[in-house]
């Protein structure tokens, strides 16, 4: 219970240091927003009906717990650019972000699990040795290359997935699958080399423990004393680069998400800076790191349900 309680004040802790950053790098650094963004043309009329609109005209903590209490009620501004809530920009946009950053950690970890496993239990032979390098090429090949990549051989040459595009949810589910495919599987692939390096890793160091001996006295092969007793030991930093993971795959897509032309977050993020719409930057920004910093907090609990040692803390 100390564990828990430890976890969910570093929470608050962090959802509220991160507020005051976010807050701060968007309306309190020297200049005025409502001028930012309404351009070096724009008359002192059109920027004082701007600040008003935008409640710029109080003192920086009056903006501060407005814009936090906001927040908190669901209400994160109402966009410069679009005129419609930003909330309602969210809903619309998280229906893509979300689930391609499920299905994108979900291809990465049915690769990396057993390449991981492969790896280790044929360390320093061939296997080991394609694994790793083709690992390394998966680390080193930026995404959005391999993201046209897939998309001159799947998209435009056999013509099995659409080159870009999200037709909605209500084009039906395998239509909306098929439209995040390539997106999830060029996501996908760098994440899935960095996961099985790390398996691999923390299996190896399993393999010198007694219970793994003991094992392989009582007649398991390397690979099924590391797949039914290593595995669950190897978990803590596979699960802390999981989390990382799905940090990054829902708030950090913003270059795949524009090269598929996808309308979710990360695009709606370069499409807030792009047009000097800093009540979106700031607001989905906020959104984004507070989804990082739960993720990190589940990944914490499950820590604490894979090692039973840190439960007794």
């Amino acid at each position: 219970m100390g564990y828990i309680l430890s976890r969910l004040i570093s929470l608050v802790v962090s959802l509220a240091a991160a507020s005051v950053v976010i807050f701060a790098a968007v309306e309190v650094v020297p200049g005025d927003p409502a001028a930012f963004m309404l351009g070096l043309n724009a008359s002192e009329d059109t920027i004082a009906a701007l600040r008003a609109e935008l409640g710029l005209d109080g003192s920086v903590l009056e903006r501060y717990v407005g814009w936090v209490g906001g927040m908190l009620t669901g209400d994160f501004g109402t966009s410069y650019t679009y005129r419609v809530p930003v909330a309602d920009l969210v809903s619309q946009r998280i229906v893509v972000s979300l689930p391609l950053a499920g299905y994108a950690l979900l291809l990465s970890t049915l690769l990396a699990v057993p390449a991981g496993l492969v790896a280790a239990a044929w360390r320093g032979r061939a296997p080991d040795y394609g694994i790793m390098a083709a690992s390394q090429l998966g680390i080193a090949v930026p995404n959005f290359w391999f993201a046209m990549l897939l998309v001159l051989a799947f998209a435009i040459t056999w013509k099995i997935f659409p080159a870009g595009g999200f037709p909605g949810w209500e084009a039906g589910f395998w239509a909306g699958m098929r439209a995040l495919t390539l997106p999830a599987i060029a996501l996908a692939l760098p994440q899935a080399a960095i996961l099985a390096r790390v398996l691999r890793s923390a299996l190896i160091e399993q393999t010198g423990q007694d219970y793994i001996r003991t094992a392989r006295a009582k007649g398991l092969s390397s690979g099924a004393a590391l797949r039914r007793h290593g595995l669950r030991n190897a978990m803590i930093p596979v699960l802390t680069i999981l989390g990382l993971q799905f940090s990054f795959l829902l708030a950090g897509a913003i270059i795949i998400e524009n090269v598929f032309f996808l309308p979710g977050l990360g695009r709606l993020i370069f499409q807030g800076i792009t047009q000097r719409d800093l009540v979106v930057v700031e607001s989905v920004t906020m959104l984004l790191v507070c989804a990082v910093i739960v993720v990190t907090f589940l990944v914490d609990i499950a820590y604490a349900l894979v090692d039973p040692r840190l439960r007794r803390r």
